[in-house]
């Protein structure tokens, strides 16, 4: 079985959108909506600021409430890999999901379905990178299988502290952050 992750270095992140454009242009996001997008998160108090610059998107949860809180079954977890998708011609434009949603990762597409970050899984496929992956000119996102100890993200989440978003809302994120 695989469990696909994605782990960002929250250093080597410059913000400069190089992944939200590739999103969009991959997966012909329409103007005005996006399927990933930059945080900035300043910590500290004044002459000690840190600041932390993420590339945020859907966290593939293990445990999703947006699946299970989907009246149609449109959104579901996809196997192999555990992503989180949504079959379009399923969705009856309901937003439960949205609502359910702890990282506002799921918009309502100008077709009257839910949308979001699919870890490109047509790419995946393919044995390619996610298009924000690929595009990276900082290299600060790597992608890969959790259950193998031997893959990157696994490797880099057993080398240096990290954090998800929001582990309080007990949705086990995929989605891991490099400090």
């Amino acid at each position: 079985m695989s469990r696909f992750a994605m782990v960002i270095d929250t250093r080597r992140c410059v913000g400069c959108y190089d992944c939200v454009v590739a999103c969009k242009t991959e997966n012909g996001v329409p103007e005005g909506y996006s399927r990933d997008w930059i945080t900035e998160e300043v910590h500290g108090a004044f002459p000690t600021l840190q600041m932390e610059i993420r590339s945020e998107r859907c966290n593939h949860c293990d445990n999703p409430p947006c699946v299970s809180c989907c009246p149609t079954g449109a959104s579901h977890v996809h196997e192999p890999g555990g992503v989180v998708l949504v079959t379009h011609d399923k969705c009856i434009g309901c937003k439960a999901c949205l609502a359910a949603c702890p990282y506002n990762a799921r918009f309502i597409h100008p077709d009257g379905y839910a949308d979001k970050c699919t870890f490109c899984i047509h790419r995946v496929e393919r044995g390619l990178d996610p298009a924000c992956v690929s595009v990276c000119p900082t290299h600060c996102m790597h992608f890969g299988d959790l259950d193998d100890p031997q893959s990157e993200v696994s490797q880099l989440l057993n080398s240096r502290p990290h954090h998800a978003l929001l582990p309080e809302a007990g949705t086990k994120p995929c989605i891991f952050y490099l400090t």
